[in-house]
Parts: C-alpha cells; structure tokens; sequence
C-alpha cells in the first residue's frame, strides 16, 4: 500500500508487532466514499473542494457521550489509519526533494496512526449514534478513537505557520 522511496528508514522493532499498552478502543467507524488510497483526498481541503460528505457512526455503548455535542458548529476527530504501515520513521513525501521525520509530516504512516480532523457538523442523532460531517479526508470504514467539540477561541492560531510553506 505504501510504496519504499529513496532516503526512507524503518524502524528496528514494527510498533504494530508490540503489545499494547494505552488499551486505546474504537468507539466507532467512519463511513466514506473514499475506497482505496489513490481516491481518497491528502487532506480535509480536498476533501471539502470534493464535495463529498461522510458520516461518523459511534457505537451504542459511546452514544451518551455525544449529549451536549450538538453546540458545537464543527468537531474534532481522532482517527486510527488502520491500513497504514507503522514501521517508517523517516519518509520523503512526493512533493519534498528530501527526506523528512515522520513527527515532521502529517502522513498516515507512523508509529501510532492516528489521524486528526476538523470537520463541519452538519447533523447530528444522538440515539442512532449518527455525525454527519462535510467531508473527511479517510478511507471507508476508518476506526474512530475520540471526537471533541472544535473551540475556534482556543484550537485556532492565526500566527501559526510551517517554515518554507506560504500558508496560514
């Protein structure tokens, strides 16, 4: 699924191959149009300029956790990339002449997949476990770990920037 690039390094030991020791659980699935990694969008950019919505399903015994959610305009997902490798701690992206550490990127590709996502919260069932969502940047099926409220006063950071990007 992910192909070996120049200038890449493994880990020794694959974090997959270790025992667990957070006792992390999945308290849903994320159902999306996007099935395989070629279709699926890099980021949540794309994801919205895709157009395409998806829909977060927690599972019956998290359901009580989503009172009070629906306050909130937008809402933060913790994602576990369960088809990513875990083993690559250096990677060079497509897009970079070099190499680069894995805590450097925002590839799914790491020693805990975990991905992170700020999506729009168009709809929300409490009793049927149901978030629907602008759009999520996720393979069909991805396993939820947590989702939070998005808090514009105090996740969003206008001075932050990545040296060599011409984003904010």
């Amino acid at each position: 699924m992910f192909e070996t690039r120049e200038g890449e390094r493994q880990l020794e030991a694959d974090p997959a191959a270790m025992s667990s020791d957070g006792h992390v659980v999945f308290i849903g699935r994320i159902a999306s149009p996007w099935t395989s990694r070629e279709t699926c969008p890099k980021n949540m950019r794309a994801a919205r300029e895709a157009g395409q919505p998806a829909v977060l399903t927690i599972d019956p015994a998290y359901r009580e956790g989503l009172a009070g959610l629906d306050r909130a305009s937008h809402v933060i997902i913790l994602s576990w990339f369960d088809q990513a490798p875990r083993n690559l701690i250096v990677q060079k992206p497509r897009h970079s002449a070099e190499p680069k550490g894995v805590f450097s990127l925002r590839s799914p590709a790491r020693p805990n997949p975990i991905g992170l996502h700020v999506a729009k919260l168009v709809a929300l069932d409490i009793e049927a476990g149901r978030l629907d969502l602008d759009a999520i940047d996720v393979l069909d099926g991805t396993p939820v770990i947590d989702v939070k409220p998005y808090f514009a006063s105090t996740d969003a950071f206008a001075e932050a920037a990545i040296a060599g990007r011409d984003e904010r």
